[in-house]
């Protein structure tokens, strides 16, 4: 398993998926917060065409609990990337992040903007950074009447009974449902993958953030594409789309049909949107 060090000497861990002929590298970001990055695989074949660096974030898999909760914080964990940018030889880093981890994405695009090559967001988390209106609770009621999605979201709203990892990761995955169009047996196979760290995930969102990062996004002149999902009753769809015109070169793309895993879901659909985008960031770089 590689590793390198981060500003504060504590060792990081990280998956390579590579293949020979594979073109340029991308940092992949989990979301979660604080799951294992296994959920994400190699987001429908993407590794056919690039080396995939997957970090662990801290506190997750074979990365050690954070020194302190603001190490820990997706701000603070912005420093983390860019030690790895520098530990991998990279002029500019090129970023692919689901989620939550779209915080820490949108963390170092805020205060390394110049060091992007190119951003993909995947069904982020909007509401903290646009005024759109939210409206997942829209696609909530769209929903209701089928009982594996009202009985998820029932235990989605309870919230975990306790703050150990088997009651949170228990929590996850009686709530799991409300993130995906469908709940077929794909869907209920995927959200069995990767687990969750308590720990790790309150460190996480432990940080009061600068009040100026919609500003600081503005510097940044790389491309950037929002990928959203029409049935996502996690982040909603018309704060996710509004986030792209945060960004100077930004751009949305929504897919059909589809809840918060877009690769899971409609994976033929996210490789036509995905691959359109890295291989124009390709040849801009």
């Amino acid at each position: 398993m590689p590793r390198y060090e981060s500003s504060d000497g504590f060792a990081l861990h990280y998956d390579d998926i590579a293949r020979a002929d594979a073109a340029f590298p991308i940092i992949l970001l989990a979301g979660g917060a604080a799951r294992h990055p296994s959920y994400l695989g190699d987001l429908a074949g993407l590794s056919d065409k690039h080396r995939l660096i997957v970090p662990h974030l801290r506190g997750v898999g074979l990365t050690t609990a954070p020194s302190s909760a603001e190490r820990g914080s997706w701000w603070g964990q912005a420093d983390d990337v860019e030690q790895l940018r520098v530990h991998l030889c990279l002029e500019r880093v090129v970023l692919v992040a689901h989620s939550a981890g779209t915080r820490l994405a949108i963390a170092y695009a805020a205060q390394f903007p110049h060091l992007v090559a190119a951003l993909v967001l995947i069904t982020p988390p909007a509401e903290y950074l646009v005024e759109e209106p939210p409206d997942a609770d829209t696609l909530i009621e769209k929903r209701r009447g089928d009982s594996a999605f009202d009985a998820a979201l029932l235990a989605l709203h309870a919230g975990p009974q306790t703050s150990d990892d088997d009651a949170f990761n228990a929590w996850q995955q009686n709530s799991a449902a409300v993130g995906y169009a469908n709940w077929d047996d794909a869907e209920q196979s995927h959200a069995k993958i990767g687990r969750w760290s308590f720990a790790a995930a309150t460190a996480f969102f432990d940080v009061v953030p600068p009040h100026d990062i919609a500003a600081r996004l503005g510097e940044m002149t790389a491309p950037v594409l929002v990928i959203s999902g029409t049935e996502d009753c996690l982040v909603g769809l018309a704060p996710v789309r509004a986030l792209a015109h945060l960004f100077p070169a930004g751009a949305s793309a929504t897919v059909e049909a589809c809840g918060h895993y877009p690769w899971v879901e409609q994976p033929a659909a996210f490789r036509r949107i995905i691959d359109t985008f890295l291989d124009r960031a390709d040849k801009s770089t």
